[in-house]
């Protein structure tokens, strides 16, 4: 059982989300005049499959050794391989870009304020609604 219900977490992996998604638009943009440059996107679902698989865990020979796991590539990620947007191999389309920018932005401050309210309300409970 988990001591918020869950919903902290699932607001957590949701900013996890917008964040490597923000991440990867902001990286599109700066390599738009890049030659041959492919474009790359986020898929929430792809992200959580790769989360669960790709892990290289450590080999311990003792048992008091700290077991540690390390991903090994940005979950989620992908590129478009076949597109070509312009004619020097670019796949960048910045007006998508720029779309799926402010649409990414509008998700994260809805997420920023829905886990600040669960913060307030969690905080007035602790102070007993003073």
């Amino acid at each position: 059982m988990s001591l918020f219900g869950g919903t902290i977490s699932s607001l957590e992996n949701g900013l996890n989300y917008a964040s490597l998604k923000n991440k990867t638009i902001a990286q599109n943009i700066a390599n738009v005049d890049t030659p041959n440059y492919k474009a790359k996107n986020v898929s929430f679902k792809q992200m959580l499959t790769d989360a669960k698989s790709e892990t290289i865990s450590a080999y311990r020979t003792d048992a008091r050794h700290y077991d540690f796991d390390i991903k090994t590539s940005t979950p989620g990620v992908y590129s478009y391989e076949n597109f070509n947007y312009r004619s020097n191999g670019n796949g960048v389309d910045m007006d998508a870009e720029q779309a799926s920018l402010a649409e990414n932005t509008i998700y994260y401050n809805a997420l920023v304020e829905r886990i600040s309210s669960k913060f307030n309300t969690l905080n007035n409970v602790i102070k007993g609604g003073k």
